[in-house]
């Protein structure tokens, strides 16, 4: 097994991989009021300790409004970091890297779990939050998947503005909490995802209408993560890049060029040489663009 190139090491940046096995994110539904629990530690550790080179913990919401369903992980306070980073230090213990995903779950928001139904959440007394957690998107429109949906309420242009900032909030705390490699979360019908769809993005803004205006809160969202997430760290995106919805592969290629400069531009970030292959088959670039085909309608039980 020492000559297949599963088995070699990996830089991406300053992170030195042990192996090319990566562990995707994948919800797990059992953080408490956003806090990680023993599980997520059994979880990450599991798979640290079997030998992966690299764990990334589940789509972790930047604000209460984003939590998809009962269980979602937070980070859009700073009390999160320490919870976070006890699954940090026993990832690193088993001598395996830590990567966190980023999400927000938009009109996709306050649902059941999969197994319930992936339906509409009904109020509860253990819910005290509720008001707080309506679910918003770049416009009002309903979900397709869900034909029993609450209407989202349509962000603002101020709460657009905000929300580039929880990103970019959520980044550093991720960076406290000793996170090695960090994923943006811009598929399967969440927010990001809704920004960049023409069928769910309606905006008359500078956020809606040509593709430019489209992509501009992925944009900016990226540029605000960098500034908080170290030059030396890897940045990934993920991005349904055909979602059989009138985006494609042509937008999302245009958009990962857009994304892989604003990373290496962005106001903390070193001057950056070109992008090279070593002979190691490591690539050194400062945004990676994680594909998978999905539909906007489409809900999906994972990160």
């Amino acid at each position: 097994m020492s000559g297949t190139l599963l088995f070699s090491p990996m830089h991406l940046r300053d992170v030195a991989l042990k192996n090319r096995i990566v562990v995707p994110p994948m919800h797990q539904y059992s953080a408490i009021k956003g806090f990680p629990t023993d599980w997520h530690l059994m979880n990450a550790g599991k798979f640290a300790a079997g030998g992966a080179g690299l764990v990334i913990v589940e789509s972790t919401k930047v604000e209460r409004r984003g939590c998809g369903t009962i269980g979602d992980l937070g980070i859009w306070d700073d009390k999160f970091v320490e919870p976070l980073s006890r699954l940090v230090t026993f990832i690193h213990q088993q001598n395996s890297k830590a990567g966190i995903q980023l999400g927000h779950s938009g009109r996709k928001a306050r649902a059941t779990r999969p197994w319930e139904g992936d339906r509409p959440l009904s109020r509860t007394p253990d819910i005290d939050d509720w008001d707080e957690w309506t679910p918003v998107a770049p416009s009002a429109d309903r979900t397709p998947a869900r034909k029993m949906a609450r209407c989202p309420r349509a962000l603002e242009r101020g709460e657009v503005k905000d929300l580039v900032q929880a990103w970019g909030n959520a980044a550093r705390r991720a960076h406290e909490a000793g996170f090695d490699v960090l994923e943006l979360h811009g598929a399967h019908g969440y927010l990001v995802h809704e920004f960049l769809s023409e069928k769910s993005n309606q905006r008359a803004d500078e956020y809606g209408g040509s593709e430019a205006n489209r992509m501009r809160f992925i944009i900016e969202m990226t540029e605000a993560v960098r500034t908080h997430w170290p030059f030396e760290k890897p940045l990934f995106v993920r991005l349904s890049v055909e979602d059989n919805a009138g985006w494609g592969p042509e937008q999302s290629a245009r958009l990962a060029k857009i994304l892989k400069a604003k990373a290496s531009t962005s106001s903390t970030a070193r001057p950056a040489a070109s992008p090279t292959w070593r002979r190691s088959s490591a690539r050194r670039s400062s945004t990676i663009t994680r594909c998978r085909c999905r539909s906007t309608s489409r809900p999906t039980p994972t990160s």
